[in-house]
């Protein structure tokens, strides 16, 4: 109990009035959840399934993309209506803030605990769980602090049962705990020295910058943000464990992956779980194609059009569908291929859209199942997939790299004009000429950017190593690193510090 007022105080500091909103999602799902529960007919379970999943991707849609559908239909069909926002509304009548109510705010967290939420109420339909004793642990789960805006994304069948165990903590979880919170903000300061001194700026204005540059800041922006996602999580985990509870671990170093696919099981791995099991597996996997795959493609189909502002691309769909039963029908090879990876460009692409309405997002979600598709193609004639040549190794490692990073591009830019510039310098105004007085320009920066590659490229054994000895050290010795770390953190810290990336999300 006391947990969970300190998870609301905490939330509330956070979005103020919209504590509103997390309140309501833990009251509703707590109650479809025992219906679910106490429901006797499956077609009744599926009804009550049904409705919260409704409820929570109507809040969901409707703080993420209710002011795009507006904007988008007025450029699509000529009309003019203006905005609305009913819950600042709401908000300014009865809690006195001042709003304004032709904008859209996006709480904190609110993907976040929305997917939480929605585990629960699946996994009690699919008897994974038991329903929780009362409401104060539900919101528990719902709103544990520690990865309430963030992530990882906990599902109800991880969590719900360490609610009941015991309190324990031994000497060497808690020196892994501190050593977790100690790297996660080491990763952030990290992060931000990168952001601040090199990565904004070309982002910001890409035509004032070589190729090269351009080239290095894209680089540098991959590394940016995993120290930025992955040092909240790290940050998470550590202080959940000093609290008593165990969230599995987030990011298992992504950039050591050969593959986009291998890639894609070390990056944000709770989203990507969460993805897989509540979404890719129910449209059908890798099996073929449901009539869920065909309502998720109708939705994007709608999303894109409405992103481009062309009505006459709605005429478009029905030749599209007859072209594709078409090639279906006469070619089997191409219904096996649209069959088996239909579900996962569907996945991929509604990633994107979870992170945002933009063209952005849906190119780099697209981007990324396209490359998904295309390795499980390459694994089929690939004379080298089972090679176990170091150096086969370390080319794969790069070429995931550069894929990664490349796709990033578009997750990273405000709009397709900066996506455009950048690619003109690289091709047009590469400048490699420029190489040698760049590195010594950039020297500091650069230098923490390479640094950060080369630890997290360490054997793992290796890490796992430093961690066992600074967990297992004696309390005197631990707290002196601790101070230690801290100073040296403070005098690397950036003035302007930074809020979490993913804070935006």
């Amino acid at each position: 109990m006391y947990l969970f007022l300190v998870s609301l105080f905490f939330y509330y500091k956070t979005s103020g009035v919209f504590i509103v909103l997390l309140l309501f999602t833990i009251c509703s799902d707590y109650c479809w959840g025992w219906l679910i529960y106490r429901a006797k007919r499956n077609y009744a379970k599926r009804i009550f399934v049904t409705c919260s999943v409704c409820i929570n991707l109507f809040l969901l849609g409707y703080f993420k993309y209710a002011y795009f559908f507006t904007e988008s239909s007025n450029q699509l069909f000529g009309t003019h209506y203006i905005f609305f926002n009913h819950f600042s509304h709401f908000s300014n009548s009865f809690f006195s803030t001042g709003f304004s109510v032709d904008k859209l705010i996006l709480p904190v967290g609110i993907s976040f605990f929305t997917f939480q939420s929605l585990s629960y109420i699946i996994d009690l339909y699919r008897e994974k769980v038991q329903p929780v004793k009362n409401i104060f642990e539900y919101g528990f789960f719902v709103c544990f602090f520690p990865h309430l805006v963030a992530g990882p994304i906990v599902k109800a069948h991880e969590f719900l049962y360490q609610i009941h165990q015991p309190y324990t903590l031994l000497k060497t979880e808690f020196g892994l705990a501190v050593f977790w919170i100690l790297n996660g903000l080491a990763k952030k300061v990290m992060a931000d020295y990168i952001g601040v001194n090199f990565v904004d700026r070309i982002f910001e204005n890409p035509n004032y910058y070589s190729g090269i540059e351009v080239i290095l800041g894209v680089f540098g922006y991959s590394l940016q943000i995993y120290a930025d996602f992955s040092g909240y999580t790290d940050i998470a985990i550590g202080v959940a464990l000093l609290l008593g509870f165990r969230l599995k671990t987030n990011f298992k170093s992504p950039y050591k992956a050969q593959s986009t696919s291998e890639f894609w099981q070390r990056w944000h791995i709770s989203l990507s779980s969460w993805l897989k099991g509540y979404l890719y597996i129910p449209l059908g996997g890798n099996r073929k194609g449901t009539v869920g795959s065909y309502i998720c493609i109708l939705i994007l189909c709608s999303v894109f059009i409405l992103l481009s502002g062309k009505v006459w691309l709605f005429l478009l769909l029905p030749g599209l569908a007859l072209l594709f039963g078409v090639l279906m029908y006469f070619f089997a090879g191409f219904k096996k291929t649209l069959n088996t990876n239909i579900n996962l460009m569907i996945t991929m692409l509604l990633g994107g859209l979870w992170h945002g309405s933009s063209w952005m997002f849906m190119i780099w979600g697209g981007l990324n199942g396209l490359g998904l598709v295309l390795h499980k193609l390459w694994l089929r004639i690939s004379p080298f997939k089972d090679s176990t040549h170091i150096f086969v190794k370390a080319l794969y490692v790069l070429l995931t790299l550069v894929f990664i990073s490349f796709t990033r591009i578009w997750f990273r830019s405000d709009d397709l004009e900066t996506v455009t510039n950048i690619f003109d310098r690289i091709q047009n105004h590469l400048g490699f000429d420029l190489l040698l007085p760049v590195l010594v320009s950039y020297r500091t920066v650069l230098l923490v950017v390479l640094t950060g590659y080369l630890i997290h490229w360490l054997p793992e054994r290796f890490k796992t190593g430093y961690r066992t000895i600074f967990s297992n050290s004696p309390i005197p010795v631990m707290g002196v690193g601790v101070v230690v770390a801290v100073f040296l953190l403070y005098q690397a810290m950036s003035a302007d510090m930074q809020p979490f990336i993913y804070f935006q999300f």
